[in-house]
Parts: structure tokens; sequence; C-alpha cells
């Protein structure tokens, strides 16, 4: 016995998800409805809405970011954490694949704490910062186009508030991580990695679940 991550069988992994998710009907149905969808593999794995619930909990999260919603199920997940006036500003450039989700938010009752921002995530971004944004959230989730991340990322910290959090997804990309020449977005993503390993401003943890999700405490 050794104190490696243990590899994750089919087996291992239904385990997983039968003793880790704790999903709305509305959540189920959206991530089923997600998953008929030429684009599924965008969506994050299931188990992942149980632990950006759990950040947004620990991190007593009013005021949260989406960077990358695709069809909304990690922003239903979040939302569904907010307190009555709280409120998650959700960042997307395609319209329709927002739309799928908004039926679902509306039937959770959360529909009215999601804001979407539809245009290039760094204009959203920048313009939030313009407007008076800056230290001001609790939480931020980066999900979107890989070349930005390092981007994202910086501009996220100037929004995230001293003891907030930010989460950046897809850091391990599918195993290809470690050989980064392999794949054209993996040298990208390893980028990011080093940064937040290396980066003073916050305490780092990559984390084996999913496709990877690298977290950043800001201090």
């Amino acid at each position: 016995m050794n104190n490696k991550t243990i590899h994750i069988t089919d087996e291992l992994y239904d385990y997983l998800i039968d003793h880790n998710l704790r999903e709305t009907d509305a959540q189920r149905r959206l991530r089923e409805k997600t998953a008929t969808m030429p684009e599924s593999s965008l969506q994050i794995a299931p188990e992942q809405t149980s632990l950006l619930q759990m950040l947004a909990r620990l991190t007593r999260t009013k005021k949260a970011l989406e960077i990358g919603t695709f069809t909304g199920y990690s922003a239903l997940a979040v939302a569904l954490t907010l307190p009555a006036d709280g409120r998650l500003i959700a960042c997307d450039l395609n319209p329709d694949w927002v739309d799928v989700g908004r039926p679902f938010w509306e039937e959770a009752g959360v529909e009215e704490k999601i804001d979407v921002k539809i245009g290039p995530a760094l204009d959203s971004l920048k313009s939030l910062i313009a407007e008076g944004h800056g230290g001001s959230f609790d939480f931020a989730f980066i999900d979107a186009d890989k070349p930005n991340y390092l981007n994202y990322y910086e501009l996220a910290m100037e929004l995230v508030r001293s003891g907030g959090l930010i989460a950046v997804d897809n850091t391990l990309w599918q195993g290809k991580i470690a050989a980064p020449a392999a794949d054209e977005h993996a040298a990208t993503i390893q980028a990011i990695n080093d940064r937040i390993c290396s980066d003073e401003r916050v305490y780092p943890a990559l984390l084996n679940v999913g496709d990877g999700m690298t977290l950043a405490h800001k201090k």
C-alpha cells in the first residue's frame, strides 16, 4: 500500500458518483440533455459539481464569477448555493448554448441570481473591472478557451477578493499535461499550472478530479 492517488476504474468511478453526487432533478436533467449534444465533452464531470458547491459554501460565496458557461450545468450548481441576494456573473460567447440551461435555472428557482454576459470573456471581465467590481467576487470558476487561460486568471485575480478562491478546470488535460508537446493546448494548460504553483499571491492545489482542477486561494 502506498500514498499515490489510486487508479479510477469504471466500477470505482460508479461508486464515487453514487457516494458523491446530490443532484436536484433540474441538475440531473440538464446534465442528461447536455450529454446528447455534439459538444457534450465541454460539460464538467458530475462529481465536479459537488466540489464546486463545497468550495462555494466554504468561501461563503455571495458573488461568483464563471468564465465559460456552456449549457449552465456548473452555473446551476453554484447558483444553488448562493443566498437569496447572491449573484453569479456567467460569461460565454454562445447564446444558444446558454439558452439550453435557462429553463432548468428557472425550474430550480435561481434564474434571477444568474447574470449572463454574452461576448468575448476578456471584454466582459475588463468591463467588470472598469465598472468597479475589482476585489468584490468571492469565487471564480474558469472553464473556457484554453489559449486565454493565463489572461482569464490574471483578470480573475483582479476581480476576486483577498481570501477568495479561483478554480481552473481541465488542468490535467486528459493526462497529456506531462507531455505538452503532444497536444496543441497542453502547453497552455501547463503554463497556467506553472503560474499558479509559483504565484506567491495565492495558496495553490492541483486536484485529480474530473479532467483536473487547479485551485488558487488568494492571500
